[in-house]
C-alpha cells in the first residue's frame, strides 16, 4: 500500500471502530472503551476531526468514580465476546459500569496537544472544563497508588499499568495466592493464538487479585492496604510525571494558580522520587515490588521514558543511548517491550517481547525533546516500516515486522496519522 493508502487506510479503522463518540481499539477481541486507548485514538482523530478527537476525551470522563478515579474499561453495554465483563468486576464507582482499577494516565498531555494545534481558543474551553476531572484523577493516583508519599505510582494489577504480562510483574505475580475464583472461560485466546497472549496460570491470578480488591468493596485505601499486588511502575510513574508537567502548562494558561502550585509539589515530588526505581547495576530505571521491597532485573520499554518524563540529566540520557544502541543490534526493529538479552523475552507474547507504536512514540517524544533527533528518527521509521509491513497490528515481532495481537487496531491507526505517516512528517516539516 502507498503511504496515500495506509492513511485513507488508518481515517477508515478510526471510523469504523467508532460506537458513537467512544472508539474501541478493535473488534471482538476488545469490544468496550478502553481508558489509554482512547486517549491515544484522540490524536488520530484530531488530524481530520478535531471535535470528535475532544469527544472521544470527554466521554472518557464521563465514567470517572466519584473518588477520582478514571477506570481502565467502561462497559457501556454488556458483550458476551469479552471476558472478564461488569459482573464478575462487581463496581459501583462511578455512573458507568467499569473495571475496578486504572491505566497510564496519558490523558493531560493530549489534552495539552490538542490545545496546541488548535488556533481558535476553542480548545482551550473545552480543555477548561476537563481540568477539574483531571485535577481530582491526579489526587486519586497520588493518594492512592502512592500512600507511602515515595514520589512513584505503583499498580494494584498487571492490567493496570497498561501492560499485562511484562515480565516486570512475574515475581510479584507468582506470590499471588490463587483464590476466590470459580470455573471461567477465557475469550481472548478465541479471537488470537494462544501463544500471543498470557499463560492461564497469569489469568488465575489476574482473577484472584481483581477478587481480593472485590472482597474490600473496592475502597481504594483498603486496595492500596491489602492488596496481594502493589508494584512501583516506571511506566505510569513516567507518563504521570510528563502528564503533571502539561497539566501544569494547562493550568497557568487557565490563570488556574492554586491548581498550578499544587501541580508544581507534584513535579518536584516525583522527580525526587524516581530515582527509588534506578537500578545501578543496570543503569536503568525499573519496577520495585512495593511489597518485599525488590527492584526487578530487566529492562523494559518504559526505562526509555524517562526523556519522556523530563528526566533527561546526562548521565540518564548517556546510559539509555546506551541501551538503545544495544538492543537495536539484537533486533530489526525498535522498540521491544523487554530486553531481548534478558531471559524472559518471547518476542510474540504480548508485553514480553513485542513492539508496540504508541510507547515508540512517546519514547521517540521523549528523545526528541532532549535533543536526540537520530534515536528519535529511528523510532519513527521503525515504526511506520512495521505498519507498511504487517498492517495496523496491535503489537509487531522486533525480529520479522510480523503484525500480532488484534488486527485493525485503532491505537495503531492513531499513532499511524499523528506520528509515523511519511504523510504527516511533511506536513509537520
Amino acid at each position: 500500500m502507498s503511504n496515500a493508502d495506509l492513511d485513507k487506510a488508518a481515517r477508515t479503522i478510526l471510523i469504523e471502530n467508532d460506537q458513537g463518540g467512544y472508539t474501541i481499539p478493535t473488534k471482538g477481541l476488545y469490544p468496550y472503551q478502553w481508558n489509554w486507548d482512547s486517549v491515544f485514538v484522540a490524536l488520530g482523530f484530531a488530524t481530520f476531526d478535531q471535535s470528535r478527537a475532544w469527544r472521544e476525551i470527554e466521554m472518557l470522563f464521563e465514567g470517572q468514580w466519584r473518588d477520582g478515579m478514571v477506570p481502565h474499561i467502561l462497559f457501556r453495554k454488556d458483550d458476551p465476546s469479552y471476558f472478564p465483563g461488569p459482573s464478575v468486576w462487581g463496581t459501583d464507582g462511578g455512573p458507568i459500569p467499569s473495571s475496578g482499577h486504572s491505566q497510564p494516565p496519558v490523558a493531560a498531555t493530549v489534552i495539552k496537544d490538542l490545545v496546541d494545534a488548535d488556533g481558535s481558543g476553542k480548545a482551550l474551553e473545552r480543555a477548561a472544563k476537563l481540568m477539574p476531572q483531571l485535577m481530582n484523577w491526579h489526587r486519586w493516583y497520588l493518594a492512592y497508588r502512592d500512600p507511602k508519599n515515595l514520589g512513584v505510582l505503583a499498580v494494584i494489577h498487571p492490567w493496570e499499568s497498561g501492560r499485562d504480562n511484562l515480565p516486570d510483574w512475574d515475581e510479584a505475580l507468582r506470590a499471588v495466592e490463587v483464590k476466590d475464583i470459580g470455573p471461567y472461560e477465557r475469550k481472548d485466546t478465541s479471537h488470537v493464538d494462544p501463544a500471543m497472549r498470557p499463560h492461564k496460570e497469569d489469568y488465575d491470578r489476574y482473577l484472584s487479585i481483581m477478587a481480593a480488591c472485590r472482597n474490600v468493596g473496592w475502597d481504594p485505601q483498603k486496595v492500596a492496604e491489602t492488596c496481594p499486588f502493589f508494584v512501583a511502575d516506571p511506566g505510569v510513574t513516567f507518563i504521570f510525571l510528563r502528564a503533571n508537567r502539561d497539566l501544569l502548562i494547562l493550568a497557568e494558561r487557565l490563570g488556574l494558580d492554586a491548581d498550578a502550585e499544587e501541580i508544581r509539589g507534584w513535579i518536584l515530588k516525583m522527580e525526587a522520587g524516581a530515582k527509588t526505581l534506578w537500578n545501578e547495576e543496570l543503569k536503568a530505571h525499573v519496577a520495585l515490588n512495593e511489597r518485599t521491597g525488590r527492584q526487578t532485573d530487566g529492562i523494559s520499554s518504559a526505562s526509555f521514558l524517562a526523556p519522556y518524563a523530563g528526566l533527561a540529566d546526562q548521565a540518564t540520557l548517556t546510559s539509555l543511548q546506551g541501551h538503545f544502541d544495544r538492543i537495536a543490534s539484537k533486533v530489526r526493529y525498535l522498540m521491544p517491550s523487554y530486553d531481548p538479552d534478558h531471559r524472559t523475552y518471547e518476542p510474540l507474547r504480548y508485553w514480553r517481547g513485542p513492539v508496540w507504536a504508541m510507547i515508540n512514540y512517546m519514547i521517540a517524544r521523549g528523545f526528541a525533546e532532549a535533543g536526540d533527533s537520530e534515536r528519535a528518527g529511528r523510532l519513527r521509521q521503525d515504526t511506520a516500516d512495521l505498519i507498511a509491513t504487517g498492517g495496523f497490528a496491535e503489537y509487531f515481532s522486533p525480529e520479522n515486522g510480523a503484525g500480532a495481537g488484534g488486527g485493525t487496531f485503532s491505537w495503531t491507526a492513531a499513532i499511524w496519522l499523528t506520528w509515523a505517516s511519511p504523510s504527516h512528517q511533511k506536513q509537520a516539516a
